[in-house]
């Protein structure tokens, strides 16, 4: 009896999570790209065909916001999508993007951009405002190894 109390707890903390996660931020736009039910996942954005100006980074971005890394802390562990994190792979942590995506990420403030494939889940926690997790070699191709936090646009792209 007591594991049924337990596990009903859990499962009201699990909706509460959830229900909070998908609450509006001023900070950020949700992705534009469409979406397609799994079965037994949630809806997730798919990949957009990359046209003429998405490797330049043309038109409307997919998500505005905020950008952090992870690095070596976390190397050799597992990521959500089941591989082995590696600081030194163009690699990228986001909340609903089906793993496997392309992202263009652009600096806002120098124009700087680089392109990662999502195989992880976050930012979470503290972070959690935050639109995407970058690998540390991402960030350093952005320039954000000491500002830590910058603000970004994301625009999902064909592969690499």
């Amino acid at each position: 009896m007591r594991t049924l109390a337990v596990l009903a707890g859990r499962a009201l903390l699990a909706m509460a999570f959830l229900a909070v996660g998908c609450a509006p931020n001023a900070e950020t736009t949700t992705p534009r790209s469409p979406s397609r039910r799994t079965s037994g996942g949630p809806a997730s954005p798919q990949p957009a065909q990359a046209g003429p100006g998405a490797a330049r980074g043309l038109g409307e971005p997919d998500q505005v916001g905020l950008a952090s890394w992870y690095g070596k802390a976390f190397a050799g562990k597992p990521t959500a999508s089941g591989e082995r994190f590696d600081p030194s792979g163009l690699t990228a942590a986001h909340k609903k993007l089906r793993f496997g995506t392309w992202v263009e990420v652009r600096r806002v403030d120098t124009g700087r951009a680089v392109r990662v494939r999502i195989n992880d889940r976050g930012p979470n926690g503290r972070a959690a405002h935050r639109i995407i997790d970058l690998s540390q070699r991402a960030a350093e191709e952005l320039d954000i190894i000491r500002a830590g936090v910058v603000r970004v646009e994301l625009r999902v792209v064909g592969g690499p």
